[in-house]
């Protein structure tokens, strides 16, 4: 155990990564319900508190960023005031802001939670979905290929929203530059374009992801629907390594002919938004370390977990996460 989570620690502080993909402002209003609007059958909420954090492909960067490694995000933003929102929270959280590039024919996404107590009220999208214009999909491939050169990253990450940042011919063009490099990738996929990832390292569907991506239905609890999913993936994709989170059934891995099932930690669930993420970023620093996959699969699962605790889209608590790494016995 000693060995294996110090080696991950270790590796993520001295390591580099490159994140792609849709970035956003997530807002929060806080406060109280204590009366039903007379306008309509709707809670009137007190507001007593604003927050704007980052997230999207950011959120996984921070989780990144909170095992002390230095991540570059890469993404297209608008050139409005949300842009400079996002730019001054990432300043704020010591990320840099070269790789992100402003379009004026972009609308930077914001989205707007309304939470009373640890209650979600109502949550307000403000986006665009389309994709990226031919010229913005050149700039950010030239981006990405030149962070490639000047960081030497350990690993790069795909964060998919369906935002419309990673069209087809881009999620192509940095996974080609990135064999080119011998950099592994890691993909936390969405819907639109779930089968333009192909030949990457790491592939990290949820349950309703895969189901939708290869539209057949499994049942998490059969670990043969899983494995012939799983199989039917790696046909299709030629992935090295599936995740597939699972939800309360913990998550499941294959790699080179080798599966591992991990059960799911029992935890007092508050919030799942940005879970997705962290364990995006933990799967993707033991892939760098070179953990087996048994062990990226158990730490991603508790990182998951942990930060399903806390209400709002938040990054891993590292302190909190070596602890149970140890309580645990992770990775066994």
């Amino acid at each position: 155990m000693a060995a294996g989570i110090e080696r991950f620690l270790e590796h993520a502080r001295k390591a580099t990564a490159l994140v792609v993909g849709d970035v956003m402002v997530d807002n929060y209003l806080r406060g109280r319900v204590e009366r039903i609007s007379p306008e309509a059958p709707v809670p009137v909420v007190q507001v007593h508190e604003r927050q704007a954090r980052v997230g999207g492909a950011a959120n996984v960067a921070l989780n990144m960023k909170a095992f002390g490694m230095s991540p570059v995000v890469l993404s297209v933003i608008g050139n409005d005031d949300a842009a400079s929102t996002l730019e001054r929270l990432f300043q704020e959280q010591g990320l840099r802001t070269t790789g992100l590039l402003r379009s004026p024919a972009r609308r930077t996404t914001m989205k707007t939670r309304v939470i009373s107590g640890h209650q979600h009220i109502v949550r307000v999208d403000e986006e665009q979905e389309d994709d990226l214009t031919t010229e913005e999909q050149k700039r950010l491939v030239e981006a990405v290929r030149e962070a490639i050169r000047s960081e030497r990253p350990d690993v790069i990450v795909l964060e998919d929203y369906d935002k419309g940042v990673l069209t087809v011919p881009v999620i192509t063009a940095i996974i080609n530059a990135a064999q080119e490099a011998g950099v592994p990738v890691a993909v936390d996929p969405k819907k639109r374009n779930f089968m333009a990832y192909r030949n990457v390292d790491l592939f990290k569907p949820n349950l309703k992801e895969l189901r939708e991506g290869l539209k057949i239905d499994v049942d998490p609890s059969d670990r043969s629907q899983l494995r012939d999913a799983v199989r039917s993936l790696e046909e299709l994709l030629g992935n090295r390594t599936s995740l597939i989170t699972l939800s309360e059934y913990g998550a499941y891995i294959h790699q080179d002919g080798i599966e591992h099932h991990v059960e799911a930690h029992r935890r007092k669930i508050a919030d799942v938004s940005g879970a997705g993420d962290t364990v995006i970023a933990v799967a993707a620093l033991a892939l760098g370390a070179g953990l087996p996959p048994s062990g990226i699969a158990q730490l991603a699962n508790l990182a998951g977990g942990l930060v399903c605790e806390e209400v709002g889209v938040v990054p891993i608590d590292v302190v909190r996460f070596e602890a149970e790494c140890k309580r645990l016995n992770i990775p066994s």
